[in-house]
């Protein structure tokens, strides 16, 4: 039973989901702040495993070559994330969340303070890979960013509507497979604009960089 994201359905659990929850948005209130004051734009960046996190922004750190970036990795173990982007020279640090299936406001204030990014930089927060709970907790980012990949079918956005319906953009990666798998683009973005009819969808390749131009568009007016 996962107490914070509200898996029970004791009064106790209830209870102390709000607690948690309550507690979390004080603390993503007083992250919100210091972003502004220092012009940092962060952008949480959420999905399943294997959607395609690292790559899109692996692929933007070396795209956009003259912006400030930084980014904080969320993953249960392991830095391998981290690794590479490091390798791309970005300033990167590494959150590991032992059991957790999420990043909170707490762990990003943390991250932050060792991280120390730049003054306007572009602050990329690749949360743990789950299309439930990091919904549930506000980090004080300036954004909210689902990816989701072809590989995974067409009816996600139905199948996990809290999760789409905070997003302020739904990016739709690998479409370089999509002649070898069963997906319908045209049917996802219905799907998601039945949940969240403000969401923009953007369908992008990262490995192949297809429409990758409307990615950066959209982070620039961000």
């Amino acid at each position: 039973m996962c107490a914070t994201c509200g898996c029970g359905h004791s009064h106790e659990v209830i209870t102390l989901e709000q607690r948690v929850l309550a507690k979390n948005d004080e603390l993503a209130a007083t992250n919100r702040s210091f972003l502004e004051m220092n012009e940092i734009t962060a952008i949480n960046v959420m999905s399943s495993p294997g959607s395609g996190k690292t790559t899109l922004l692996e692929r933007s750190i070396r795209d956009l070559p003259g912006k400030r970036i930084a980014v904080i990795e969320g993953d249960q173990e392991t830095t391998l994330d981290a690794e590479r982007i490091r390798s791309t020279g970005c300033p990167v640090v590494q959150i590991n969340t032992g059991a957790g299936c999420h990043l909170d406001a707490a762990m990003l204030r943390d991250a932050i303070d060792r991280l120390q990014p730049e003054r306007r930089a572009l602050l990329f927060v690749e949360n743990v890979g789950n299309l439930v709970c990091p919904a549930l907790f506000d980090l004080g980012e300036r954004g909210k960013v689902v990816v989701i990949s072809v590989t995974e079918g067409t009816d996600k956005p139905l199948k996990y509507p809290y999760m789409f319906a905070t997003a302020d953009l739904v990016v739709v990666n690998k479409v370089d497979l999509m002649p070898y798998v069963d997906f319908d683009l045209g049917a996802c973005r219905a799907q998601v604009a039945s949940v969240n009819p403000k969401a923009e969808v953007l369908a992008v390749s990262a490995t192949r960089g297809d429409n990758l131009d409307s990615w950066y568009d959209w982070l620039a007016a961000a």
